[in-house]
């Protein structure tokens, strides 16, 4: 077995629980892939300023990345690498977001922006990027600068078919990917969480097979590509966990923390 340098994870439903708090065990975890000389780093499809509470805690001195890997920012969350979706592309989303009538939210490098502060699921974002929406009439003087755009529902099945429609539409010009049940994302062209992990193996000298990744959602398929071992969820779907070395128990069940110790395993660490 290759040894591991190199753990990616995911945030939400993987190291925080379903009220995202980040556990003494998971904490620990990776206290114990520090000092095993792993290095550890984090991927989210949360905006930048939704990663900072996590840096300190899980002493992170390598960059992260945030909107599904298409920015990648220091510890200090200054910007290394940044992604932007084609302004066309930005436009058809948000007018299939409203055709399907889910929510729509859009990010830009420093804000959140909503034209319906009353939404369902605005409560949720809020607790977990802990920062408040910016409410605007209109989203049109905003889209050529958008990092990600959001479209949230609790319709899971209406949602799925409104990321079939946006990939239909917009083809290679952007990336819709669902990173919650609840939530569907567009991101920039030709960046996801993979071509973040390859990012930070080039970054650190290591081969893509010496990488670990651990994630719960649709958008983290593409990470689990792109390493060596990768580790589902107990609480992620079905194909999630097929397409996984390894399954491990839920993020109500500290799953983290226990992939994290079978990697240290693996590297002959007890």
């Amino acid at each position: 077995m290759t040894r591991i340098s190199l753990v990616v994870s995911d945030v939400d439903g993987t190291l925080l629980t379903k009220d995202k708090t980040l556990t003494d065990r998971a904490r620990s975890a990776v206290q114990r892939l520090h000092r095993a000389g792993i290095g550890f780093t984090i991927t989210s499809s949360r905006p930048t300023i939704g990663m900072r509470f996590l840096i300190e805690p899980l002493a992170i001195t390598l960059p992260v990345g945030a909107f599904n890997g298409s920015a990648i920012v220091d510890p200090q969350l200054n910007p290394i690498e940044q992604h932007l979706i084609p302004a066309p592309a930005a436009e058809r989303s948000v007018n299939i977001l409203n055709e399907f009538g889910v929510d729509v939210w859009v990010f830009t490098a420093d804000k959140w922006l909503t034209c319906n502060p009353d939404g369902n699921h605005v409560p949720l974002e809020r607790r977990a990027i802990r920062a408040d929406p910016t409410v605007v009439p209109d989203f049109s003087p905003y889209l050529s600068g958008a990092c990600k755009i959001v479209g949230a529902s609790s319709d899971a099945a209406m949602l799925e078919r409104c990321e079939a429609a946006i990939q239909e539409a917009l083809g290679t010009r952007a990336v819709a990917v669902r990173s919650q049940t609840y939530y569907l994302d567009i991101t920039p062209p030709g960046c996801d969480k993979g071509t973040f992990v390859q990012a930070m193996a080039r970054r650190l000298g290591i081969a893509a097979h010496a990488v670990a990744t651990i994630g719960d959602m649709q958008n983290d398929l593409a990470m689990f590509r792109a390493s060596g071992l990768s580790f589902a969820m107990g609480n992620a779907t079905e194909n999630v966990k097929g397409a996984a070395t390894h399954v491990t128990a839920s993020n109500e069940q500290d799953g983290f923390a226990d992939a994290m110790e079978m990697v240290l395993r693996l590297n002959g660490v007890e």
